[in-house]
């Protein structure tokens, strides 16, 4: 499945003009940082902007971006994702644009980054983080995005899966590090990936859980472990009530 999605990326990236991107890319101001706002005490919650997945179909039918990260707001979450990958979890750089107007805090934009013009891009659009995934990149392409992720004003949450990644992203100077319980293989969830991981990625300055999480008690296991943060989005989008649920998620670890 990564292989079919950064196939798909990769026939969109030609389109790009890094050169246009960049020069309007610098007159922006400055972005949020990403990394304050999830080093604050207790556990932060980084809440998903997600219409849909290969995995588990269309989450949310008729989802308004805007309206549900007013609800996130509501309930305190410390920064926003926002799902941009069009063809299969049908997101869109015009949600992460809606969101970054509508929210006072740093906003991420989740998609498979496998060119440096994709950074500037995610800078114009609004975003104020992008995610780096490192399975998805040379040792070389994930230190030269790192750096250029901070030429672009912006931070990186670089997302890892086994030991040998986590080792990777902090030889590359990853300062985000988010252990995904998702296996990418089989799409199967398990939050012990995160609990054995949590030594590999000890030495992150912030640790981020993402997959996985729907309950307090889930939030609990992840806080627990050691992580700072946890990024959840289907529960959310699902949720009958999403600020309570964001509440919920944060107090599970005080």
């Amino acid at each position: 499945m990564l292989d079919d999605i950064i196939a798909a990326t990769r026939m969109r990236v030609p389109d790009l003009d890094p050169c246009a991107l960049r020069a309007r890319a610098r007159q922006l101001p400055p972005a949020r940082s990403l990394a304050a706002a999830l080093a604050a005490p207790g556990l932060s919650v980084i809440a998903e902007v997600k219409r849909q997945s290969p995995s588990r179909g269309v989450l949310a039918p008729g989802l308004d971006p805007v309206g549900q990260v007013g609800e996130y707001a509501q309930g305190g979450a410390a920064a926003i994702s926002v799902l941009t990958e069009p063809e299969f979890f049908a997101g869109s750089l015009a949600d992460l644009a809606a969101v970054r107007e509508a929210v006072q805090v740093p906003v991420l934009r989740k998609d498979f980054v496998i060119d440096a013009a994709q950074i500037w891009e995610s800078r114009v659009a609004g975003a104020d983080a992008v995610l780096l995934i490192v399975a998805a990149l040379t040792d070389a392409e994930l230190r030269r995005f790192i750096e250029e992720t901070t030429l672009a004003g912006l931070e990186a949450l670089v997302e890892v899966h086994t030991d040998a990644e986590a080792e990777r992203a902090l030889a590359a100077g990853a300062g985000i590090v988010g252990v995904n319980n998702r296996d990418l293989t089989s799409f199967t969830v398990d939050l012990a990936t995160a609990e054995s991981l949590a030594s590999a990625v000890a030495d992150a300055p912030v640790r981020v859980a993402e997959s996985g999480i729907f309950t307090a008690a889930d939030a609990g296991r992840m806080a627990e472990a050691g992580y700072q943060a946890v990024l959840v989005g289907e529960a959310l989008v699902t949720a009958e009530d999403p600020a309570a649920l964001v509440t919920e998620l944060q107090e599970a670890g005080a």
